[in-house]
């Protein structure tokens, strides 16, 4: 524990990697694993990091407790520079190579659910809920964090929780798209394993190229040399020929990257 009102008790976040799955953990229970501004810096180390290991094809960020995340440390958002400072750590996060899943294990909260947007899935229990509470604290949200908003849950959606700060549930996070899943509480470790392992079984090229080309297109950014170029890249590639036989045999494919 700290005397100083805005440093988060708890430890740091903490990257482990296995395989082809990489594993982020918000560590600070206590204060429903919310961000100072060290955090912000250390998760983006761990996103270039991940980036940079082509083994890893998927990417789940976890909370310890009963919260997901309760976003920025508000005893440092007046400092001019929270917005920017995390609306940076998310459109890395959306730009993430691997496939990328947030495990909603309670509450998120303010920005987290920017971070939770940013990722390709989320998977809540029936307990989550969430709320952006930036028009009571006085706080324009960022551009980013609006734009997911309205792309992946829709102006009128993104007009009630940014503008009237309302709160859903989780039956209402699901309704909306915020969720993709909902689960029990004590089936969301084993719906996330289960999910990752089938992506972590997929055709890299294929997968991956996927991912980043979905969201280019989806934030109008697509690049039509470089899909062709991605396309050519897997069209040539052993796993297309692999994938072909293993459908043919019946058999699971093992794929290899090339």
């Amino acid at each position: 524990m700290t005397d100083n009102p805005t440093c988060s008790p708890g430890e740091a976040p903490a990257l482990a990697v296995v395989g082809a799955i990489a594993t982020i953990t918000l560590r600070r229970p206590e204060v429903a694993n919310r961000l100072d501004p060290e955090d912000l810096v250390t998760l983006r180390r761990f996103i270039r990091e991940v980036n940079a290991r082509r083994e890893v094809l998927v990417l789940r960020l976890y909370g310890e407790g009963r919260h997901f995340c309760s976003g920025f440390n508000i005893g440092n958002v007046a400092d001019g520079n929270a917005g920017a400072s995390f609306e940076a750590l998310a459109n890395e996060l959306e730009a993430a190579r691997p496939v990328t899943i947030a495990a909603i294990n309670g509450g998120v909260y303010g920005g987290a659910t920017d971070l939770a947007l940013a990722c390709d899935f989320r998977i809540g229990v029936q307990t989550s809920q969430m709320f952006v509470p930036a028009a009571r604290l006085g706080l324009l949200f960022y551009r980013g964090g609006m734009q997911r908003y309205v792309s992946r849950l829709g102006l009128n959606m993104a007009r009630k929780l940014l503008l009237s700060a309302a709160t859903l549930d989780a039956a209402q996070m699901h309704a909306c798209g915020f969720l993709d899943t909902v689960v029990a509480p004590e089936a969301l470790h084993a719906e996330v394993e289960r999910l990752s392992a089938e992506l972590a079984g997929m055709a890299p090229l294929a997968l991956l190229g996927m991912k980043k080309h979905l969201n280019r297109i989806a934030g109008g950014r697509f690049d039509e040399h470089e899909f062709s170029r991605d396309v050519a890249e897997a069209d040539a590639s052993q796993d297309l020929r692999e994938g072909a036989l293993a459908w043919k045999e019946k058999r699971k494919p093992a794929f290899c990257g090339k």
